[in-house]
């Protein structure tokens, strides 16, 4: 598409009513040079999602590199550490749309020292496409990267075989890999797991189907991102509504208004519900539901509304508004895995600060369970402590009450992050067992 008209054609893209289609969120993953950022480029180039300028861009910087084709990775490596090593080390997001779907993607790195960058792109994503170079194989980092998605509940995984231009697109080599990867995943939580044989490089059986490989018959990539079911991959059993601000216009229009604003983390709430204020367990029932398009009769995870309350109730940011007879757990004492992001190893007794939905809290580790080895699934008990990218199982104890879920139940309210008070980086991730 032409940059001059871009202004226009967003326009009527808009006009025809693509920007409230469904979205995707996906992340890709794999080993180093299997090809993720050349398979997005190639995704965005034969999609036509990407401006002529920006296309003359990329053949210009590939040129210079003295390439011969022209190098469409460089449109997902931004950074110039990236783009002078070949190699993606940040998670990079690139957003485009189909007239079936919209997308966003989450480009994360294939380094091991990188991990912590994959579980923050995969962290929301409905999907996983996972790498594996036809050449190679399964290897550690592919056991690392399901076993990631498998923990984070990513309730779909695409594994792409790359590079099947050189195997000269053989079934044989597709089938052992495909053998592979079932075997391993066998011993995981992961739900949906489609394969598909393709060539980043070339664009084979990536948007359109490759005639190079008559003998496989299934879907294409993108046919695959634009039709996957997502609707069920949202809670929409538990009510729960974390509320990250008080509305309170203040203005003669909204005088009296006051609403709880935030983002449905699971079930579908409507006018009238009977509702519960939790920590205080006083019982209410919604006035109004309202979105940013106005009043709204049903709204449902993963939309950001504001709820108003038939009662005034002390109601503020960190609070959770929940249905009666759908209590979520309560406690302080709880039981986490746990990505750890930090070169200082978790400390047993240390202290740190806990972001759970909108609500803030301090924690004192009790105990380091066991750390995972990645290639087997073995739990190392005799290992007490998690250094950077490691994940374990540990146990925690907070100042406060938190309301959570099991994380398979919901990934929302079974997540948290935990923040090192000192630096304020987040030091890990954690999914609530």
């Amino acid at each position: 598409m032409n940059s001059e008209n871009g202004i226009h054609e967003v326009e009527e893209f808009d006009s025809k009513g693509y920007l409230d289609m469904e979205l995707l969120r996906f992340t890709t993953a794999g080993s180093v040079d299997d090809g993720k950022s050349t398979l997005i480029g190639r995704l965005l180039y034969d999609s036509k999602s990407i401006f002529e300028d920006q296309m003359e861009a990329i053949e210009e910087s590939s040129r210079r590199r003295g390439e011969e084709k022209v190098n469409l990775a460089l449109l997902t490596d931004g950074l110039k550490a990236e783009r002078e090593q070949g190699i993606t080390i940040d998670v990079a997001y690139r957003y485009f749309a189909t007239p079936k779907r919209k997308f966003i993607i989450a480009d994360t790195p294939g380094h091991i020292q990188y991990t912590r960058n994959m579980v923050t792109g995969a962290s929301t994503a409905n999907l996983a496409i996972i790498l594996v170079d036809a050449r190679n194989g399964i290897v550690e980092q592919t056991h690392r990267h399901t076993f990631i998605a498998s923990l984070l509940q990513i309730p779909h995984v695409v594994v792409c075989i790359n590079k099947m231009d050189l195997v000269e697109y053989s079934e044989k080599a597709y089938e052992k890999i495909v053998d592979q990867f079932t075997d391993f995943s066998a011993k995981l939580d992961t739900k949906d797991v489609r394969f598909i044989p393709i060539s980043a490089l070339n664009g084979d059986n990536v948007v359109d189907r490759s005639p190079r490989m008559p003998w496989y018959d299934g879907p294409t990539l993108l046919f695959t991102l634009e039709h996957v079911h997502i609707g069920s991959d949202y809670n929409h059993i538990d009510a729960r509504f974390p509320v990250q601000t008080v509305v309170r216009p203040q203005s003669e229009e909204f005088h009296d208004f006051r609403g709880y604003a935030g983002r449905i983390a699971g079930g579908i709430w409507k006018k009238g519900d009977r509702v519960v204020h939790l920590p205080s367990g006083f019982a209410t029932k919604i006035a109004s539901i309202v979105d940013i398009s106005g009043e709204i009769e049903e709204a449902f995870a993963p939309m950001s509304v504001t709820l108003t309350l038939e009662d005034d109730i002390d109601i503020s940011r960190g609070d959770m508004i929940v249905r009666e007879n759908n209590m979520p757990e309560e406690g302080q004492d709880i039981e986490l895995m746990v990505c750890w992001m930090s070169e200082t190893p978790i400390q047993i007794n240390g202290k740190y600060s806990v972001q759970h939905t909108t609500r803030e809290t301090r924690c004192v580790v009790k105990d380091v369970r066991y750390k995972v080895d990645i290639n087997n699934l073995h739990k190392l008990e005799d290992q007490k402590s998690l250094g950077l990218n490691d994940i374990g199982r540990i146990s925690i104890r907070t100042t406060n009450r938190l309301f959570y879920d099991n994380y398979r139940r919901n990934r929302f309210t079974g997540s948290l992050i935990i923040i090192d008070e000192a630096t304020n980086n987040t030091v890990g991730a954690g999914m609530i067992i």
